[in-house]
């Protein structure tokens, strides 16, 4: 089992940036799948990004770019760097962690993006 915990969600003006973390409660090293998620509000939950253990990555077409994932295993820590960001980005961010068929969740850090 392992906990997620999101940070760095907050208000930005359109065009500006945000790096979201999420930090799990033990090593993350062995697992192989690590993604954000995203809902907006009256919208289903839809992928952003993951990245593989072996370093591969993917992104959603709205965000490529702009978005990039990184992991640091050091640091059990997942990333999310979020630039040029529009008022369509605006959400509720989730990390997901998959280990053995079992997906795991935080709990979100919402993210506005407002003039």
């Amino acid at each position: 089992q392992v906990q997620l915990v999101e940070s760095g969600g907050g208000l930005v003006q359109p065009g500006g940036s945000l790096r979201l973390s999420c930090a799990a409660s033990r090593s993350i090293s062995r697992i192989n799948y690590m993604g954000w998620y995203r809902q907006a509000p009256g919208k289903e939950r839809e992928l952003v990004a993951y990245q593989i253990s072996n370093g591969i990555t993917y992104y959603v077409d709205s965000v490529k770019v702009r978005f990039t994932i990184a992991r640091d295993n050091a640091k059990n820590t997942v990333y999310l760097q979020m630039s040029s960001l529009k008022p369509e980005d605006t959400a509720v961010y989730y990390c997901s962690a998959d280990e053995y068929n079992v997906k795991y969740w935080g709990e979100g850090t919402l993210v506005t993006v407002s003039s």
